[in-house]
């Protein structure tokens, strides 16, 4: 069910009632209204179907920020009536804060990368399994890395107990079952890139350390760069600065932390650690910042650098320059 509110300019309420989540229901609800309306709707995650009903309908679609919505999450009475009230109150008063609508044509791609990272992290998941059953019976280590499927031949053969053996076999298993499931999903996303934009995948692995699954999911985590009209909006939508809340000239920490994108978050952190090992110049400079910010501060820093550089070369669509990248920090 969905709850449908629509007002006129001066807020009188024309509509309010309860429908199915059904397209045929909602197109009868706003078909006197379609002239001129615009359709908000709260960023929950059922929110696909009816902005790609508003592009075939050619209504303006908008999709509410759930976080920024205070007016809603902060009432003393919340429920499907109120809410809807409220966003159509907030919308028409040019005071609802917008979160973006990913475009339809690269949306199912970037869900779809999205779901390798979970099989990845399965796959991790199982990795460590093992290896903590090892531990657990003070066994010898493996002889070659268990992530590759050939080294993990037998591997059930290095436990004594059957019960255990049969634990460690389903394992085995599962990764095989996963690293197959992981091959398909990236051949399905490298086949549809050639239709998005294959140049700025080639454009950001020109960036020491980020290879083909790190360009991707940056690429498609980001869909247009020019919904980013500065390199700040960016990197606070990547979650690489930190929140701070000030007042009467005191600056304290911010909450909200978790506003923005956790997808880019992670793919930057990633691309800090790998461009460490790909450059000495990186690493010089890396241990200027750990002796004056700590470790773990020093690799924020590089990661927002990164991000930085990430968004000048998909803007200006030019590859990554290193004697421009390490002047710069001189």
């Amino acid at each position: 069910m969905m709850y449908v509110c629509i007002t006129d300019e001066t807020g009188t309420i024309l509509v309010h009632k309860n429908l199915r989540t059904n397209p045929d229901d909602f197109t009868r609800a706003i078909e006197p209204f379609r002239e001129d309306l615009a359709v908000a709707v709260e960023c929950v995650f059922v929110w696909y179907w009816i902005a790609d009903l508003c592009e075939q309908l050619g209504v303006t679609f908008v999709l509410g920020h759930a976080l920024y919505m205070k007016a809603i999450h902060g009432g003393k009475v919340k429920n499907d009536r109120v809410d809807s009230e409220k966003i159509a109150q907030l919308l028409r008063s040019g005071m609802l804060p917008e979160a973006y609508a990913y475009h339809q044509a690269m949306r199912s791609t970037r869900d779809l990368l999205r779901r390798r990272m979970y099989l990845v992290r399965r796959q991790a998941e199982l990795q460590g399994h093992i290896q903590n059953t090892r531990h657990q019976y003070n066994l010898p280590a493996f002889e070659k890395r268990i992530d590759r499927a050939v080294n993990r031949e037998g591997i059930a053969n290095h436990f004594n107990d059957p019960m255990v053996a049969a634990s460690i076999q389903i394992d085995a298993n599962l990764l095989d079952s996963l690293h197959q499931q992981i091959l398909f999903v990236e051949r399905q996303i490298t086949e549809q890139v050639r239709d998005h934009d294959p140049v700025g995948v080639q454009l950001l692995r020109t960036i020491p350390g980020i290879g083909k699954i790190l360009a991707l999911t940056i690429l498609y985590e980001i869909g247009d760069i020019t919904r980013f009209p500065k390199v700040g909006n960016f990197i606070s939508y990547s979650r690489l600065v930190k929140c701070a809340h000030e007042s009467a000239g005191k600056r304290v920490a911010g909450r909200n932390n978790k506003i923005g994108n956790a997808h880019l978050k992670w793919a930057f952190g990633e691309a800090a650690c790998l461009f460490l090992r790909e450059s000495d110049q990186a690493k010089a400079w890396h241990q200027k910042l750990v002796s004056k910010y700590g470790k773990a501060k020093a690799l924020s820093i590089i990661a927002q650098r990164l991000g930085r550089t990430a968004y000048t070369i998909l803007k200006r669509r030019t590859p990554f320059d290193r004697e421009k990248f390490f002047a710069s920090l001189r």
